[in-house]
């Protein structure tokens, strides 16, 4: 694969390679200082740092920690672009020089160790590369570019509170909202298709009742650990016997938790579960059937109250625009060559993005660029061992620096220029 960069003749890609020490150094800086969802004040800040050297005109704390610069550079169509900044909870395990080390709390104040196991580092400098090189070349386009930098994608909390904190009414309406994601492909290949993109998610809490008693003395309990387990065996039957072969959905449970000592049965027990569809009307099958069967258990249980249920983060669907899409592949496949643009089915992750285009009611075009080295790839590919390679969410995932670095830079200029008038 020939992942050499064909920017040699771009007006605005030209100056690349002169920005990719810069733009390595932000991607590390960022990685070794992951901030939590809301929690992005050092990112935000660095963000909004590089948008005003640009010449950007740059809004900060929109949603609390986003941030939004516009480049006005006449007539022409405002393009937005965005990345998300947030960390996950979860503690590196990259072996790399610059890996994380940094602890936080949480939104539930519990310390936790924070990385950037989901590659929203490599997003934030992405976007940073982008628009400074837009901003250098001005005379090669006209139109407006709105960068948006967004927090909370993880908790799905930051695009919504961005469009709360009225996006829509401090800041012109774009003719399309772009973005991308990186994950585990061959580093330089990008991704996509039309239509749904990433999976719909809701994931729920629920507190089963039962009546605690010695371990000696079960027949004094309405024992929870077995109405537990009773209830996560049956969530089980959900999609092999209620999903159709022809549907698609997941039901993962993420959390059970009940007790804290082996001969005492407690009086509750904890389950917090994630779904993903990728049609409505599955999703509402799916969530009445856990409903359903998460009631009937308790009663079956002789429970003394019914169970709780408390839905906790929800994604939308995210579906790309048909002819947004096919725009962008145009544009993709003429600047990298057909054999760099792969054509994917949607992907079971979710996404905030899509809140963007569906509140501005304008199209939406949402992309993968490959994170993994292409030779690492290429032979778990050949030994069917994709599967051992690290995923985002992962303690390694770690995105190779390069040809991921550039790849996504170029991506977003590219596709702005689909939209941008050319001067």
């Amino acid at each position: 694969m020939n992942t050499s960069h064909p920017n040699s003749a771009d007006p605005v890609l030209s100056k690349l390679d002169g920005l990719l020490p810069d733009l390595e150094a932000l991607y590390k800086d960022v990685h070794s200082h992951p901030e939590l969802s809301m929690q992005e004040n050092r990112t935000a800040g660095l963000a909004a740092d590089r948008l005003r050297a640009a010449g950007y005109e740059v809004t900060t704390g929109v949603g609390k920690t986003g941030v939004v610069g516009l480049l006005r550079n006449g007539d022409g169509p405002t393009i937005m672009l965005r990345a998300d900044m947030d960390a996950l909870p979860i503690e590196e395990a990259t072996g790399l020089p610059y890996a994380s080390k940094v602890k936080s709390k949480d939104r539930d104040g519990k310390t936790v160790p924070v990385g950037h196991m989901c590659g929203h580092d490599m997003h934030v400098a992405w976007l940073v590369g982008a628009t400074n090189l837009l901003a250098q070349a001005r005379e090669a386009w006209h139109g407006t570019l709105m960068a948006v930098f967004q927090p909370g994608e993880e908790t799905a909390q930051g695009a919504r509170a961005m469009i709360d904190d009225h996006l829509l009414d401090r800041f012109p309406k774009p003719a399309v909202v772009l973005g991308q994601h990186v994950m585990v492909g061959s580093a330089g290949n990008i991704a996509g298709s039309a239509g749904p993109i990433t999976s719909a998610a809701d994931s729920l809490q629920i507190r089963l009742f039962g009546r605690g008693a010695h371990g000696s003395m079960p027949q004094a309990s309405i024992d929870p650990v077995v109405m537990a387990a009773a209830t996560v065996m049956r969530l089980q039957g959900i999609v092999s016997r209620e999903v159709a072969a022809t549907e698609s959905a997941v039901v993962t449970i993420g959390v059970l938790q009940a007790g804290t000592k082996e001969n005492v049965i407690p009086d509750e027990a904890l389950i917090k579960l994630n779904v993903r569809t990728f049609d409505a009307g599955v999703r509402k099958r799916v969530l009445a059937a856990i409903d359903r069967i998460v009631k009937a258990e308790a009663e079956a249980s002789g429970a003394p109250r019914p169970p709780e249920i408390t839905p906790l983060d929800q994604y939308p669907l995210n579906v790309n625009d048909k002819q947004a899409s096919d725009r962008v592949a145009a544009a993709f496949r003429d600047y990298f060559g057909a054999d760099r643009v792969v054509h994917t089915g949607p992907a079971p992750a979710s996404e905030d993005f899509g809140c963007f285009g569906t509140a501005w009611e304008v199209p939406s075009v949402f992309w993968f660029v490959g994170g993994t080295d292409p030779d690492t790839y290429a032979k778990a590919k050949q030994a069917g061992r994709l599967n051992d390679l690290p995923v985002n969410h992962s303690p390694r995932f770690a995105p190779v620096l390069h040809p991921t670095l550039e790849t996504g830079v170029e991506t977003m200029v590219v596709a702005a220029r689909a939209w941008l008038s050319a001067a």
